[in-house]
């Protein structure tokens, strides 16, 4: 009987982290002026920010393949690779820079240092922003349920809903990941982070 109160116990410590969400953006309302990214005037365009070594980011590009194909045509989207100072060249270029590569209508960007990312505020990996083609923000968060979450979420229903409605009832979710950069250890170097306690 001990043993199954202990994989309770395990259970409910992993499902914990699994739902504790990371920093979601300040996102700027408007698209900022300083930014080089390029932004599609006749369209909407999705912008991500991923940490490349995130592994529970994988359903984050999951989930960004789906909506992608389901409004096919009608978005855009560029996900930003963030990659911090003093990493080995092509640290950035893991299984999901090649996963995002292949999406179509998805365009791939290192963005050394998050400076890219930092216009836009973002701080957890998995972060996902929607601006119209007017470039005014219409959703700010996460398109996954929790942490590592293949399937349905109230980001992606409220991403689509927008593409297809122009509203949604929740512009804002919460993210969940990895911090993008943490200047505190080398984890985000290494590619040792996202373990559960």
């Amino acid at each position: 009987m001990m043993w199954a109160g202990a994989i309770s116990a395990g259970m409910s410590v992993l499902w914990g982290y699994e739902a504790k969400a990371g920093k979601a953006a300040d996102a700027p309302v408007q698209w900022p002026i300083k930014s080089n990214l390029e932004r599609p005037t006749n369209r909407a365009l999705l912008l991500v920010a991923i940490h490349p070594h995130c592994p529970c980011s994988r359903a984050a590009i999951g989930e960004l393949s789906r909506l992608m194909t389901r409004h096919a045509g009608h978005v855009r989207a560029q996900v930003l690779f963030v990659k911090p100072i003093g990493v080995p060249i092509d640290w950035e270029k893991t299984d999901l820079w090649q996963s995002a590569s292949v999406i179509p209508g998805v365009q791939v960007k290192c963005d050394p240092n998050g400076e890219e990312a930092a216009l836009f505020n973002a701080a957890t990996s998995g972060q996902t922003m929607l601006y119209g083609k007017d470039g005014k923000l219409l959703f700010s968060g996460g398109i996954t349920a929790a942490r590592g979450h293949f399937g349905d979420s109230t980001g992606q229903a409220a991403i689509s809903s927008l593409l297809t409605n122009e509203s949604a009832e929740y512009p804002y979710t919460p993210v969940y990941g990895c911090p993008l950069l943490d200047d505190e250890s080398d984890h985000n170097k290494q590619g040792h982070i996202c373990k559960a306690p």
